[in-house]
């Protein structure tokens, strides 16, 4: 249907605003779009709990901003409804070398980047339609925003809240990316979520590596893989460490076994394949120069947790699979890495991995006793000694 068909015509009623916006969402290239009250999220009570119970670990912004999560209408005063918008990325596992994972978003481009680019297409999109104007205040928001979106996409019927806390679709399961555009325009709330639920199903619970999901829908982000390799800074938790089984950036447990996403499409084209992933753990944990980790993930997930960061996910992760490359990277790291955080992660794979290999137990007592950091010379004596 072209644009011009859905202006308003003087000899026909009013345009139906939500059917136009929501149309034009789907050519934009949107696999799902809802409409969602402008208001309170409805799992608001939840989140207050959650935050009482100090479930949020260290994102010590969300009690900062509970709020603004609380009154969407704080973003954006003159807003009067959300336009909720989900994109769909199911995709094969990449295949890294010594054994080392990597959530399967984090493969391709990242998608702030590339459902931002859509929001705003589509925000133009909709002024060219008429139903708001070119100068009126919006907001567009990926993730990043203080904003419970899962619970307002399952208020404008993206989908159904599962036991690991994310949103389930029938054909895309968990597989898909959210955005908002909180806008001025009337739109009418869509409602009515598809048809399912998770039932008895317990799988995602008992397949957590950390146990970080305590009950349906209530997860410990300071115990979940995703938040330790990608948000958490400083030392991961020595007692986790032996249940990241090779996750160097975030973690698809919960995803993978869950029933609903079995059948999901192959949308690896949408986001391709990033150059950051070429050579793996071994590469991420070798590069030592910020410009340069700066340059080589641009435009990729894996840019997150910064260079420290996915050095030290690199480091344990290589415990998954012990192998000549990854020893002789994990020794390169605990002489040369400019970060303690990063040395100390490789003392501790070198110990668990390859303490039984000539000369590593030498080189960690070696680098505690030339270790500057008190906190980082403290662990690698310890590892130092098999403890």
């Amino acid at each position: 249907m072209a644009l011009a068909a859905r202006r308003p015509h003087p000899d026909h009623g009013p345009v139906d605003g939500t059917q136009v916006a929501l149309e034009l969402a789907r050519e934009t290239g949107f696999d799902l779009a809802g409409v969602a009250p402008l208001g309170p999220p409805p799992d608001l009570e939840r989140l207050d709990a959650w935050l009482a119970a100090g479930r949020n670990g260290g994102l010590d912004w969300i009690a900062r901003d509970r709020d603004r999560i609380a009154d969407p209408r704080r973003m954006l005063p003159e807003g009067r409804a959300m336009l909720v918008l989900g994109l769909g990325h199911s995709r094969p596992a990449p295949e890294l070398p010594e054994g080392v994972r990597v959530a399967r978003y984090a493969a391709g481009r990242d998608y702030h980047n590339v459902v931002g680019r859509m929001l705003r297409k589509l925000r133009s999109r909709l002024v060219e339609a008429g139903l708001f104007g070119r100068g009126q205040p919006f907001r567009k928001i990926v993730d990043a925003g203080p904003l419970m979106e899962r619970s307002h996409a399952s208020a404008a019927g993206l989908g159904f809240a599962s036991k690991a806390a994310n949103l389930l679709h029938p054909r895309f399961g968990p597989w898909f990316f959210l955005g908002e555009l909180l806008v001025e325009c009337e739109l009418d709330p869509t409602p009515t979520p598809p048809n399912g639920s998770c039932g008895t199903c317990r799988l995602c619970l008992d397949a957590c590596p950390t146990q970080a999901i305590l009950a349906p829908g209530v997860v410990d982000a300071g115990r979940c893989l995703s938040h330790l390799t990608i948000e958490h800074q400083g030392p991961v938790p020595e007692p986790l460490r032996g249940s990241i089984a090779g996750w160097a950036f975030g973690c698809d447990v919960c995803s993978e076994v869950c029933p609903w996403g079995r059948e999901a499409p192959d949308l690896a084209p949408r986001f391709g394949a990033h150059p950051a992933l070429e050579g793996g753990a071994v590469a991420w944990l070798g590069e030592r120069d910020e410009a340069r980790f700066a340059e080589r993930t641009q435009g990729s997930p894996l840019a997150r947790p910064g260079r420290e960061g996915l050095a030290r996910n690199a480091a344990l992760a290589l415990a998954a699979r012990p192998g000549d490359a990854g020893r002789v990277a994990l020794l390169e790291a605990l002489e040369r890495d400019p970060s303690p955080v990063v040395r100390e992660a490789a003392g501790w794979t070198l110990a668990r991995a390859h303490g039984a290999d000539a000369g590593v137990l030498a080189a960690l007592a070696r680098a505690a006793d030339r270790e500057p950091d008190a906190v980082a010379r403290a662990a690698l004596a310890r590892h130092a000694a098999g403890a």
